[in-house]
């Protein structure tokens, strides 16, 4: 990891978690959020927080999350900058979102591997493209397909506290 990384990686995710931290519900327009869910390549269990920012436009909301994965002998800080895009279902408590947007990923490796030292940290891009079912009562499961050096594929629940 180069010099530049190594200071300004630590100030991105304590200015993201801050946002947890100090975010208070934005007036009744959005909530904080706690995520958890299993993630093919690399094979991990996940867990983090998310914060729903508020509408950007009309439906479009902006949802930053942190996710934390364990497994596959690395370990895996995805730090998604995403936006959903809500649909209301008729008659029924659940909407339906779909979305995506660009990831910020964190790899420290736990062992040996070819080309990779234990103990070596890898930065790199990735992107989501998610959709999920919320209910209004803030339960909500979520599939995301990641592009570049996302994980493939992450499974999900979590809950939105308003």
């Amino acid at each position: 990891m180069n010099c530049i990384a190594k200071f300004f990686l630590p100030a991105l995710i304590v200015g993201f978690c801050s946002l947890f931290i100090a975010q208070s519900p934005l007036q009744g327009q959005g909530g904080v959020g706690i995520r958890a869910g299993a993630s093919i390549d690399p094979d991990q269990f996940y867990f983090g927080g998310h914060l729903d920012v508020g509408p950007v436009v009309e439906q479009l909301w902006f949802r930053p999350n942190l996710e934390i994965g364990l497994g596959s002998n690395r370990t895996l800080v995805g730090v998604n900058f995403e936006f959903a895009y809500w649909l209301p279902l008729s008659d029924t408590p659940w909407k339906l979102y779909l979305g995506g947007g660009p990831a910020l990923n964190i790899i420290r490796f736990d062992e040996d591997r070819p080309g990779r030292l234990r103990g070596n940290t890898d930065v790199e891009g990735g992107f989501n493209i998610l959709v999920g079912f919320a209910h209004q009562e803030g339960f909500f499961t979520e599939v995301k397909v990641g592009a570049l050096d996302s994980p493939e594929l992450k499974i999900g629940v979590g809950y939105s506290f308003r």
